[in-house]
Formats: structure tokens, sequence, C-alpha cells
């Protein structure tokens, strides 16, 4: 049966129309490094977990931990009114719809608005990736606000953030989606650097110390490099946006 397991009810009156950052592994895993890094940093309490249809039954365990865990969990940090979807695997993107469905009255209920993370293909250069800001009706003047630039051309989000920022349009619901450039063969710190402090950072009002994920940018891709060859292999089925082209 698809449901939201939440074992940590403490926290949900604690919570204030929270902001959810998605978490869903995508090209340069900018989605997964920069939600890993949040839990991390603010040490958010593992709120929930996740069981919604299109979710592989599979079991996560840690390293010095005995504890099984399902794949997609929520972390929450009521300070901060702060939630974090994290996903330890891919989300097929026919099954996006099934999760977003499922994670649709969880949302209504707590009154969250979501904030969708997408990594778009580039080659890497010197300069500082680019970052610009997508959303529904009812955010695009936040967006403004947060002096997050506009799309400089026409494209697509796809894979499972792709189908849960549809779902968004189509029900009608507040959702943000940001959109940097990445690396489209490596995990990319960088880039989810800049989706944190040029991102993320000016949309919550929260300040997210980076440092350690600068000083760890080695570590952070190695330690990532096996999904990062799984979401290489299934390519199609990655959360990214790309150019579309006027004739498209």
């Amino acid at each position: 049966m698809a449901q939201i397991r939440v074992f940590a009810d403490e926290l949900t009156d604690q919570l204030d129309s929270p902001t959810l950052v998605e978490g869903l592994p995508g090209v340069g895993l900018v989605g997964k490094i920069a939600a890993d890094h949040l839990v991390e940093v603010f040490d958010m309490t593992h709120y929930g977990d996740v069981y919604c249809g299109g979710v592989p039954k599979v079991a996560v365990y840690m390293e010095g931990s005995p504890t099984l865990h399902p794949p997609v969990r929520l972390y929450a940090d009521a300070e901060h009114d702060l939630l974090v979807l994290q996903s330890d695997i891919p989300i097929r993107p026919e099954s996006a719809t099934e999760l977003a469905t499922c994670l649709d009255s969880w949302i209504a209920d707590l009154d969250v608005t979501p904030i969708y993370l997408s990594g778009i293909a580039r080659q890497k250069s010197d300069g500082v990736p680019a970052l610009y800001g997508v959303g529904s009706d009812g955010v695009l003047d936040r967006l403004e606000e947060a002096g997050i630039g506009l799309p400089t051309e026409t494209g697509l989000i796809s894979g499972p953030t792709g189908a849960m920022l549809n779902y968004s349009v189509q029900r009608g619901t507040p959702a943000f989606g940001l959109i940097v450039e990445s690396d489209p063969q490596f995990p990319d710190p960088e880039a989810a650097r800049i989706i944190i402090k040029q991102g993320i950072e000016p949309l919550t009002g929260i300040e997210v110390p980076v440092d350690d994920l600068v000083d760890s940018a080695a570590e952070i891709r190695q330690a990532k490099e096996n999904l990062a060859k799984q979401m290489q292999q299934a390519d199609e089925e990655s959360s990214q946006a790309r150019p579309l082209g006027m004739y498209q």
C-alpha cells in the first residue's frame, strides 16, 4: 500500500509551511549531492520513509549501522522549516507520477512548497556554472525577488523531476525548478554548490555552509561515482534539463 510513514510526529507541529528540497539523482547528481549536504550540514532528523508506488522495493544499509532503510526517505529541520527528499537510487520517470500522487496529500496537509533540482549537461569549463529558475504560477515573483536568472534558451526537464514538475503544473500547485549547468559524465559538487548558494539560499533565506562541500569535492565524486555510472547507463531515465532548439 502506497504511503508515507512518518515516525517523527513531534516535528510535524513545529513545521510552518516548510520548503521541500528534492534530491532525486540526475545529471551531475546535483540534486543528490545538494540534498545529502543539507541533511548532513543541518544534522536533519530522519522524519519519515516513502513507500510510494514506483519506488523500487529494495533495502538500504548505511556504513557503521545494521539498520535497514527504504531507498527514499524524508528528513526534517524544524528550526529552518526545511524538508529534504533523499533518494539513494534512480526513480524511473514512468513511476514518478505515482510518487508525485503519493506525496500530494502529504504536501498539501503540511502546506509544503517544493524546490526541484536539475542539471543541464554542459561540458566542463573554467567558468562558474550558470543557474536559472522556473516555476509554476504563484511562485514566479519569488524567483525574481531572489535574483534568480531567467532561462537563456527553450528547453525541457525530463525524468522523474520533470514528471513531478509536470504534476505541479497540472494540479496548479506551487513549485520551483532550479536548473544548473552540470558535468554530463561525473558527479559535480561545484554545480551542487551553485544551486545551493544561488538558488536554495535566496529562495529559503537559509544560509547553508558549503566549505565542506568544496573541500571534499574529490571525495564526493569518488563516493558518488557508481551511482553516476548507473545514471549514464539509463540516460533517458535521468532527471535532466536539456535545450529543445527553435524548431523541435
